[in-house]
């Protein structure tokens, strides 16, 4: 299930959109630069568990402290279909959410969700000592962010049947929920691994729930009106 794009047009330019796509594009090819060093690279500045739970700088050294890099992780990625899958749900639903924050408010918002996804991965494997890297904790909870803002709005999906291939139209309420539900099972399947490794499921989750939770105690910038309809009709029972 990969979305295409939203049928939400915006009402502004989403000019933090473009440039967090263009800084993690830039990043990650400086990291294909660094050849065989790119493995040290994510380890400066990665988040490793065990380093932010016993306060410790396991070798080699972060420039920016371990807890630093609950910011610097962010921009890196270990793959072509890593950074392509991350940026491309960027770029279908960041530019609506941008719009609801406003600039400065956005790239905040941004930021505090993929420092609590972080910090959720960590909790679940405190001793692991494996770099945690990419932007899908932030993005999560972008997502998070547009179920609450618009969720009504149709998400143009490709669909992979087996062999087959289909592109259906979704709410993105639906859409989301169905992410969601993948995250979450694939987080109970994980949960048994001791150490993490692979796709970091549980910061998905954290991210997605902290990008609800400062929606709603973060508000609209000036101007901007919340769009809770869909949500008071479901609490009411209305169709």
């Amino acid at each position: 299930m990969i979305p295409v794009k939203d049928i939400n047009p915006s009402s502004s330019t989403p000019v933090v959109t473009v440039l967090l796509i263009i800084i993690c594009s830039i990043v990650f090819i400086y990291e294909l630069m660094l050849g065989s060093f790119n493995e040290l690279f994510l380890r400066m500045f990665g988040v490793i568990p065990c380093e932010i739970v016993h306060g410790v700088d396991i070798p080699p050294p972060d420039p920016l402290t371990p807890y630093g890099n609950l910011i610097s992780y962010q921009y890196l990625h270990g793959g072509f279909l890593h950074i392509f899958g991350n940026l491309l749900f960027l770029w279908v639903f960041g530019d609506n959410v941008e719009d609801y924050f406003g600039k400065l408010k956005y790239f905040v918002f941004y930021t505090l969700c993929g420092i609590i996804a972080a910090l959720i991965q960590v909790a679940v494997y405190p001793d692991s000592n494996i770099p945690l890297i990419g932007a899908s904790g932030a993005i999560s909870g972008v997502l998070g962010a547009y179920m609450l803002l618009c969720p009504r709005a149709g998400v143009v999906t490709l669909i992979f049947i087996f062999f087959f291939i289909d592109v259906v139209i979704l709410p993105a309420a639906v859409w989301i929920a169905i992410w969601f539900f993948i995250q979450f099972a694939s987080a109970l399947v994980s949960i048994n691994h001791l150490t993490m490794g692979g796709v970091a499921w549980f910061a998905h989750i954290g991210g997605f729930l902290a990008g609800v939770a400062l929606t709603v105690l973060i508000g609209p910038r000036k101007g901007k009106e919340r769009k809770r309809d869909f949500w008071v009709e479901i609490l009411n029972g209305r169709k």
